[in-house]
């Protein structure tokens, strides 16, 4: 068996999979595996004999649930494959990865064709500029149609991707797909496929639309040079055809890999830059650190600089090591375009950045410059968890062993949001979905050998002031203490977030305090009047005051969640509730019904697109009346529906809907309860 951990080569790609769920995409990355040397044979799903799913409820489910990284290589050209899971429960997962991918590959099912959340997915991948292939998979089962897929892509996805392959004797075991390979000499393409491209691509390049125009036949190496650079800036999609069960079609997408893909070493820089995109836990090395170099190198032993720490905060790298699956190898140093676990960085989290630019400023990589974890619903891909459940141990004498195996969980997946209620001791998680909880059991079962119980899920609810209005604490008593904390709270447009300002100056009130009070006011308000969080909302620090004697630097700590709780309130606090987009898909016989639930359920749609005997709605629908939809969608449906689920927007409750969550810790409303709770003394 060829190895392929090793030393970097000369080109590299990290190559992220991706798809809709049961799309094929593992089988793929198998396929893709086998072909590259890095395994004998090539595993199966159903039998849980897969390298990239590896952990035991993966294999017993089918189903991936984390993402995981596994490389081949191909001549002297290493690809990192990294497989996401395609259940919309565990989008948190994709969107994670996005930003540290060379390229992708968009996976969609031959027989069930454009499905929900390919266009979810295909939508980040696009506004990120993510250079993407498309493989259709299972050109071998009945139902599929290459002509209805092809206009399903250009339709529901874009219309910018060039076919370049076609299937004979498509929907059986006996299926072909040809042309059989891309290599060839520069002699002058033929064929309708060629010809097709040839067109398609001579609208987005002047110098084939020349060459069109003139009725000249360019060259087969002009033309894959050509699509190479529209495909590497995102204007264009090469298409291929699968059958990754049979191992159909898979040595062409290799080659379109190669040919189409960027190489991470011709964008890569000497000066350390990198992201952490995902924690794990080795149950003998610890935490371990997932990071994409974009630039430089870091070895073991190395003091790892992570953007807002002082270099006496960093942490020395105890081991670098390369994922192969379930398996990992010591590598000791890894380069620029390298995905690695790095261990020994115990306070990382994902997200976190790595290196320091000349002015200390931390990473340069463009695609850094986004918004990163925890603010994921300001991603293209919207991710949000909008479901809360209660938690707590089978066995009640396992409270703490339980939080503190939530705890590593959440360092795992941010959006898990593990939080304890310190005087009620009760355990909280956001959470995506029902399957994400059966998962999150049987992983707290297997890993951690601890039963659960569960509440049934509630809507994560929040709030936002219904006007401008003020609230102020004056904390001068009992001595010593004094912070004077003035703040004004006014509605933003929706999906604002919470901002801060400040309209005072540093003679007012030193600017020290001034960031307590900025800090102070967002740990605030993860609890607003009804107990849930405040958005939509900018909050400006108009007031202030501190003592040269007395005042304590945590007074205003004290001060700033009772004038803000006293302004929220004076706002009239509007409780928001979140809507979600259905995309559903069926056949045109229950088109009628659906759009009649979807209006049952306070839901508005546009207009529904009809294809050859079927139909693809888009709905914007109240979490709060669709949670079981998907059920009742399926049963409608017997099963043959698809239909997929995603963060679409926060807005207020109709009249007289108060769902109120109850208070963790004490309540600064209550003065003197919340002063004696600060001082230790309640």
């Amino acid at each position: 068996m060829k190895e392929s951990i090793g030393p970097m080569k000369s080109k590299r790609r990290n190559i992220g999979i991706l798809a809709h769920v049961d799309a094929g995409k593992t089988t793929i990355t198998e396929q893709l595996l086998l072909l590259g040397g890095s395994i004998r044979t090539a595993g199966n799903v159903d039998r849980g004999t897969t390298q990239t799913d590896y952990l035991e409820v993966e294999r017993r489910r089918g189903i991936s649930v984390k993402t995981a990284c596994a490389e081949a290589v191909f001549g002297d050209e290493v690809v990192a494959l990294v497989d996401t899971p395609g259940h919309v429960d565990f989008a948190g997962e994709v969107a994670r990865t996005l930003q540290v991918l060379d390229g992708a590959v968009l996976v969609i099912s031959g027989a069930e064709g454009v499905q929900a959340h390919t266009r979810t997915v295909f939508r980040a991948l696009e506004e990120l500029k993510v250079p993407t292939i498309f493989v259709v998979n299972k050109v071998d089962r009945a139902g599929f149609d290459r002509a209805r897929v092809e206009a399903q892509i250009g339709r529901l996805l874009t219309p910018r991707c060039v076919p370049l392959e076609d299937v004979l004797l498509a929907g059986g075991e006996d299926c072909r797909i040809v042309p059989q390979s891309l290599e060839g000499s520069d002699e002058a393409l033929c064929g309708p496929i060629w010809d097709e491209a040839f067109e398609k691509l001579a609208d987005w390049d002047e110098e084939l639309e020349e060459l069109y125009l003139e009725e000249r036949t360019p060259s087969r190496a002009l033309l894959s040079e050509k699509l190479a650079g529209l495909t590497a800036q995102a204007k264009a999609y090469p298409l291929l055809y699968a059958s990754a069960k049979e191992g159909k079609g898979i040595r062409q997408l290799v080659e379109a890999i190669l040919s189409y893909l960027p190489d991470a070493s011709a964008r890569d820089t000497d000066r350390l830059d990198g992201i952490i995109f995902q924690i794990s836990h080795d149950p003998v090395m610890g935490k371990a650190a997932h990071i994409r170099l974009f630039g430089g190198s870091l070895s073991a032993r190395d003091a790892v600089p992570i953007l807002g720490r002082e270099p006496g905060d960093w942490e020395k790298a105890t081991q670098v090591r390369k994922l192969q699956g379930g398996r990992a190898f010591d590598i000791g140093r890894m380069q620029a375009g390298d995905i690695a676990a790095v261990y020994g960085l115990a306070h990382c989290k994902v997200g976190d950045r790595i290196g320091i630019d000349e002015e200390g400023k931390g990473p340069q990589n463009e695609r850094l410059k986004l918004p990163m974890l925890p603010m994921l619903p300001m991603l293209p891909m919207k991710v949000e968890p909008l479901l809360l459940i209660q938690v707590g141990p089978k066995d009640g004498q396992k409270e703490e062993e339980l939080a503190a195996a939530l705890t590593e969980l959440s360092e795992e997946d941010p959006l898990l949001e593990f939080e304890r209620n310190p005087m009620t001791r009760q355990m909280y998680l956001r959470v995506m979905g029902t399957v994400q909880i059966e998962v999150l059991e049987e992983i707290l079962q297997e890993r951690f050998g601890l039963g659960i119980l569960c509440s049934k899920p509630t809507v994560i609810y929040k709030e936002t002031p219904g006007q401008a209005a003020v609230g102020k604490e004056v904390y001068t008593m009992p001595k010593p203490c004094w912070a004077i904390v003035e703040l004004r709270i006014e509605p933003l447009p929706p999906g604002s977030g919470l901002k801060f300002q400040s309209v005072i100056k540093e003679k007012e009130l030193p600017y020290r305090y001034q960031a307590h009070v900025e800090a102070s006011l967002f740990q605030t308000f993860r609890q607003g009047i009804y107990g849930w969080e405040v958005t939509d909302a900018l909050v400006t620090l108009i007031g202030g005051e501190h003592h040269h004697v007395h005042t304590h630097p945590l007074d205003f700590f004290v001060a700033t969640p009772v004038a803000a709780l006293r302004a929220l309130t004076a706002s009239r606090s509007v409780l928001l509730e979140p809507y979600v987009k259905l995309t559903l898909s069926a056949g045109e016989e229950f088109m009628g019904k659906v759009m009649g639930q979807i209006l049952g359920m306070r839901g508005e749609f546009s207009p529904p697109v009809l294809d050859a005997g079927s139909f693809t709605l888009e709905a914007v629908v109240p979490l709060r009346d669709s949670l079981d939809y998907p059920v009742t969608f399926r049963s409608l449906t017997s099963g043959h529906g698809d239909i997929s689920r995603q963060f679409h927007s926060y807005r207020p409750c109709e009249p007289g809907f108060l769902e109120v969550l109850p208070r963790r810790g004490v309540d600064p409303l209550d003065r003197s309860k919340w002063i004696l709770s600060c001082r230790s003394a309640y």
